[in-house]
Protein backbone atom coordinates (compact mmCIF):
# COMPACT_ATOMS: atom_id res chain seq x y z
CA UNK A 1 0.00 0.00 0.00
CA UNK A 2 2.65 2.70 0.74
CA UNK A 3 4.53 2.02 -2.40
CA UNK A 4 1.21 2.45 -4.24
CA UNK A 5 0.63 5.82 -2.36
CA UNK A 6 3.71 7.05 -3.43
CA UNK A 7 3.60 5.59 -7.10
CA UNK A 8 0.61 7.58 -7.21
CA UNK A 9 2.24 11.02 -5.89
CA UNK A 10 4.87 10.30 -8.48
CA UNK A 11 2.52 10.10 -11.19
CA UNK A 12 0.83 13.21 -10.31
CA UNK A 13 3.87 15.11 -9.82
CA UNK A 14 4.83 14.14 -13.01
CA UNK A 15 1.79 15.51 -14.62
CA UNK A 16 1.72 18.95 -13.02
CA UNK A 17 5.15 19.38 -13.81
CA UNK A 18 4.04 18.82 -18.02
CA UNK A 19 0.85 21.08 -17.03
CA UNK A 20 2.98 24.12 -15.99
CA UNK A 21 5.08 23.22 -18.51
CA UNK A 22 2.23 23.22 -21.11
CA UNK A 23 0.40 26.17 -19.42
CA UNK A 24 3.20 28.33 -19.14
CA UNK A 25 5.28 27.75 -22.47
CA UNK A 26 4.44 31.40 -23.95
CA UNK A 27 5.99 32.72 -21.10
CA UNK A 28 8.83 33.43 -18.50
CA UNK A 29 8.16 34.58 -14.88
CA UNK A 30 10.80 36.40 -13.28
CA UNK A 31 8.28 37.23 -10.04
CA UNK A 32 9.43 36.23 -6.73
CA UNK A 33 6.08 33.69 -5.72
CA UNK A 34 6.20 32.04 -9.23
CA UNK A 35 6.63 28.29 -8.17
CA UNK A 36 4.42 28.65 -5.96
CA UNK A 37 1.99 30.58 -8.37
CA UNK A 38 2.31 28.27 -11.27
CA UNK A 39 1.63 25.24 -8.89
CA UNK A 40 -1.48 26.65 -7.66
CA UNK A 41 -2.42 27.53 -11.47
CA UNK A 42 -1.95 24.17 -12.51
CA UNK A 43 -4.01 22.80 -9.67
CA UNK A 44 -6.55 24.91 -10.21
CA UNK A 45 -6.97 24.41 -14.63
CA UNK A 46 -7.50 20.75 -14.26
CA UNK A 47 -10.26 21.28 -12.18
CA UNK A 48 -12.13 24.27 -13.70
CA UNK A 49 -15.99 23.21 -14.71
CA UNK A 50 -15.88 22.99 -18.58
CA UNK A 51 -19.00 25.53 -18.42
CA UNK A 52 -15.93 28.19 -17.22
CA UNK A 53 -14.36 30.09 -20.28
CA UNK A 54 -11.48 32.04 -20.42
CA UNK A 55 -13.75 35.20 -21.31
CA UNK A 56 -15.76 34.45 -17.84
CA UNK A 57 -12.68 34.05 -16.00
CA UNK A 58 -11.28 37.63 -17.68
CA UNK A 59 -15.14 39.12 -16.49
CA UNK A 60 -14.48 37.55 -12.81
CA UNK A 61 -11.06 39.84 -12.42
CA UNK A 62 -12.71 42.70 -13.75
CA UNK A 63 -15.51 41.99 -11.33
CA UNK A 64 -12.81 41.75 -8.88
CA UNK A 65 -11.18 45.56 -9.43
CA UNK A 66 -14.47 46.61 -9.15
CA UNK A 67 -14.87 45.28 -5.74
CA UNK A 68 -11.97 46.88 -4.81
CA UNK A 69 -12.86 50.32 -6.12
CA UNK A 70 -16.28 50.37 -4.41
CA UNK A 71 -14.15 49.15 -1.03
CA UNK A 72 -12.67 52.59 -1.51
CA UNK A 73 -15.90 54.54 -1.99
CA UNK A 74 -17.53 53.02 0.60
CA UNK A 75 -14.76 53.66 3.55
CA UNK A 76 -15.06 57.24 2.40
CA UNK A 77 -18.35 57.66 2.96
CA UNK A 78 -19.47 54.99 5.53
CA UNK A 79 -16.42 53.33 7.25
CA UNK A 80 -13.14 52.89 6.88
CA UNK A 81 -12.90 48.57 7.82
CA UNK A 82 -15.39 48.16 4.42
CA UNK A 83 -11.67 48.81 2.88
CA UNK A 84 -11.02 44.96 4.13
CA UNK A 85 -13.64 43.85 1.09
CA UNK A 86 -10.60 44.92 -1.16
CA UNK A 87 -8.42 41.59 -0.13
CA UNK A 88 -12.17 39.85 -1.50
CA UNK A 89 -11.45 41.66 -4.45
CA UNK A 90 -7.98 41.44 -4.85
CA UNK A 91 -8.53 37.56 -4.63
CA UNK A 92 -11.25 37.35 -7.09
CA UNK A 93 -8.98 39.20 -9.51
CA UNK A 94 -6.28 37.60 -9.03
CA UNK A 95 -8.01 34.54 -9.61
CA UNK A 96 -9.68 35.68 -13.05
CA UNK A 97 -6.45 37.21 -14.26
CA UNK A 98 -4.20 34.77 -13.39
CA UNK A 99 -6.51 31.91 -15.03
CA UNK A 100 -8.08 33.23 -18.10
CA UNK A 101 -4.86 32.83 -20.33
CA UNK A 102 -3.76 29.96 -18.46
CA UNK A 103 -6.93 28.12 -18.76
CA UNK A 104 -6.93 28.72 -23.01
CA UNK A 105 -3.14 27.31 -22.85
CA UNK A 106 -4.52 24.01 -20.66
CA UNK A 107 -7.72 23.29 -22.75
CA UNK A 108 -5.21 24.04 -26.25
CA UNK A 109 -7.50 26.71 -27.06
CA UNK A 110 -5.02 29.61 -27.01
CA UNK A 111 -6.07 33.12 -29.14
CA UNK A 112 -2.80 34.86 -28.48
CA UNK A 113 -3.18 37.85 -30.30
CA UNK A 114 -7.03 38.27 -29.09
CA UNK A 115 -6.08 37.63 -25.80
CA UNK A 116 -3.37 39.76 -25.63
CA UNK A 117 -5.17 42.74 -27.12
CA UNK A 118 -8.32 41.74 -24.67
CA UNK A 119 -5.31 41.84 -21.54
CA UNK A 120 -3.93 44.79 -21.89
CA UNK A 121 -7.36 46.49 -22.62
CA UNK A 122 -9.16 45.31 -19.16
CA UNK A 123 -5.77 45.90 -17.24
CA UNK A 124 -5.94 49.30 -17.91
CA UNK A 125 -9.87 49.59 -17.68
CA UNK A 126 -9.29 47.97 -14.72
CA UNK A 127 -6.60 50.13 -13.22
CA UNK A 128 -8.70 53.46 -14.18
CA UNK A 129 -11.44 51.95 -12.01
CA UNK A 130 -9.22 51.06 -8.32
CA UNK A 131 -7.20 54.69 -9.09
CA UNK A 132 -11.19 56.28 -9.40
CA UNK A 133 -11.72 54.35 -5.90
CA UNK A 134 -8.79 55.78 -4.49
CA UNK A 135 -9.62 59.44 -5.59
CA UNK A 136 -12.79 59.19 -3.72
CA UNK A 137 -11.35 57.90 -0.45
CA UNK A 138 -8.76 60.57 -0.56
CA UNK A 139 -8.70 63.56 0.21
CA UNK A 140 -6.93 67.55 -1.03
CA UNK A 141 -4.12 66.78 -2.50
CA UNK A 142 -3.59 63.12 -1.47
CA UNK A 143 -5.85 62.72 -4.00
CA UNK A 144 -3.32 63.19 -6.81
CA UNK A 145 -1.22 59.89 -5.46
CA UNK A 146 -4.57 58.26 -7.28
CA UNK A 147 -3.52 60.00 -10.36
CA UNK A 148 -0.05 58.83 -9.81
CA UNK A 149 -0.63 55.32 -9.66
CA UNK A 150 -2.63 54.97 -12.82
CA UNK A 151 0.45 56.99 -14.91
CA UNK A 152 2.81 54.82 -13.40
CA UNK A 153 1.48 51.61 -14.04
CA UNK A 154 0.21 53.11 -17.40
CA UNK A 155 3.52 53.13 -18.01
CA UNK A 156 4.65 49.95 -17.12
CA UNK A 157 2.20 48.70 -19.48
CA UNK A 158 3.49 50.77 -22.44
CA UNK A 159 7.21 49.29 -21.49
CA UNK A 160 5.63 45.46 -21.29
CA UNK A 161 4.58 46.35 -24.56
CA UNK A 162 7.81 47.81 -26.52
CA UNK A 163 9.88 44.75 -24.60
CA UNK A 164 6.99 42.59 -26.68
CA UNK A 165 7.76 44.96 -29.84
CA UNK A 166 12.13 44.78 -29.21
CA UNK A 167 12.19 41.71 -27.96
CA UNK A 168 9.52 39.38 -28.93
CA UNK A 169 9.26 38.32 -25.25
CA UNK A 170 6.20 39.49 -23.44
CA UNK A 171 6.83 39.80 -19.57
CA UNK A 172 4.46 40.99 -16.89
CA UNK A 173 6.78 41.18 -14.33
CA UNK A 174 9.34 43.77 -13.21
CA UNK A 175 12.14 42.01 -11.69
CA UNK A 176 10.70 40.08 -8.60
CA UNK A 177 7.79 41.76 -8.93
CA UNK A 178 5.03 40.90 -10.77
CA UNK A 179 1.56 41.07 -10.77
CA UNK A 180 0.49 39.39 -7.58
CA UNK A 181 2.84 40.50 -5.04
CA UNK A 182 1.59 44.10 -5.90
CA UNK A 183 -2.11 42.97 -5.07
CA UNK A 184 -0.34 41.43 -2.04
CA UNK A 185 1.45 44.76 -1.32
CA UNK A 186 -1.86 46.41 -1.83
CA UNK A 187 -3.95 44.48 0.83
CA UNK A 188 -1.55 44.83 3.22
CA UNK A 189 -1.33 48.77 2.72
CA UNK A 190 -4.82 48.74 2.94
CA UNK A 191 -5.29 46.36 6.45
CA UNK A 192 -2.85 48.89 8.07
CA UNK A 193 -5.19 51.78 6.73
CA UNK A 194 -7.49 49.83 9.00
CA UNK A 195 -5.46 49.65 11.96
CA UNK A 196 -3.36 53.11 11.09
CA UNK A 197 -5.93 55.88 10.22
CA UNK A 198 -4.66 57.83 7.23
CA UNK A 199 -1.41 55.80 6.77
CA UNK A 200 -2.16 55.10 3.42
CA UNK A 201 -1.58 58.47 1.94
CA UNK A 202 1.97 58.15 2.70
CA UNK A 203 2.01 54.01 1.34
CA UNK A 204 0.51 55.37 -1.67
CA UNK A 205 3.12 57.91 -1.76
CA UNK A 206 6.04 55.70 -1.44
CA UNK A 207 4.30 53.17 -3.40
CA UNK A 208 3.94 56.10 -6.82
CA UNK A 209 7.63 56.76 -6.38
CA UNK A 210 8.73 53.69 -5.45
CA UNK A 211 7.03 52.70 -9.10
CA UNK A 212 8.75 55.60 -10.66
CA UNK A 213 12.37 54.82 -10.24
CA UNK A 214 11.33 50.91 -11.12
CA UNK A 215 10.12 52.56 -14.71
CA UNK A 216 12.92 54.49 -15.13
CA UNK A 217 15.17 51.62 -14.34
CA UNK A 218 12.95 49.09 -16.43
CA UNK A 219 13.15 51.84 -19.31
CA UNK A 220 16.55 52.75 -19.33
CA UNK A 221 17.51 48.73 -19.49
CA UNK A 222 15.12 48.57 -22.64
CA UNK A 223 16.99 51.67 -24.17
CA UNK A 224 20.33 49.66 -24.16
CA UNK A 225 18.28 46.72 -25.45
CA UNK A 226 17.23 48.51 -28.43
CA UNK A 227 20.02 50.08 -28.98
CA UNK A 228 22.32 46.90 -29.07
CA UNK A 229 20.11 45.56 -31.56
CA UNK A 230 20.07 48.59 -33.70
CA UNK A 231 24.02 48.60 -33.93
CA UNK A 232 24.14 44.85 -34.74
CA UNK A 233 21.45 45.55 -37.78
CA UNK A 234 23.57 48.13 -38.68
CA UNK A 235 26.71 46.15 -38.25
CA UNK A 236 25.28 43.51 -40.43
CA UNK A 237 24.00 45.42 -43.20
CA UNK A 238 27.65 47.16 -43.59
CA UNK A 239 29.08 43.69 -44.01
CA UNK A 240 26.44 42.85 -46.19
CA UNK A 241 27.24 46.07 -48.20
CA UNK A 242 31.03 45.03 -48.75
CA UNK A 243 30.82 41.14 -49.71
CA UNK A 244 31.98 40.78 -53.12
CA UNK A 245 29.73 39.47 -55.44
CA UNK A 246 31.24 35.71 -56.52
Amino acid sequence: MPENKRHNRAIKSLKNIEVIKSVFSDRARTNLLRKQEQIVIAWLVQRMPPFITSNILTAIGLFGYIIVSGSFILAAYINRTYLLMGLLGFAINWFGDSLDGRLAFYRNKPRKQYGFALDITIDWISIIIVGFGYIVYAEGIWEFFGYGFVVMYGWEMILALLRFKITGKYSIDSGILGPTEVRIIICAVMVAEVLLPDSLVYSAGFLVIALFFINIIDTRKLLRIADEIDRKEKQEKSKTLFVKPT
